[in-house]
């Protein structure tokens, strides 16, 4: 013998509901986590600059890192704010 199920429209509603979270998990990109500290290779990567010229940005004041251990760190707010 073989069961009979009813669905009523509340339970198709709610299986949309469901659908819908389901592909937003899967389709909407996820936020990017912003870093507070950027090192220099990934700072030159985002101004497209060289070495040397991100040296000079230092020399010249335009971007003030703080140095760790022979590792120059950025603040990614400031170096973003070049952009303004």
């Amino acid at each position: 013998m073989t069961k009979i199920e009813l669905i009523t429209k509340e339970d198709l509603e709610m299986l949309r509901h469901q659908i819908l979270e389901d592909l937003k998990v899967f389709f909407i990109p996820k936020k990017k986590v912003v870093k507070e500290w950027m090192k220099s290779g990934e700072v030159r990567k985002m101004l497209n600059v060289s070495a040397s010229s991100l040296q000079n940005m230092r020399i010249n004041g335009l971007l003030k890192p703080k140095k760790i251990g022979g590792t120059y760190y950025y603040r990614t707010a400031e170096v973003q704010a070049l952009f303004d």
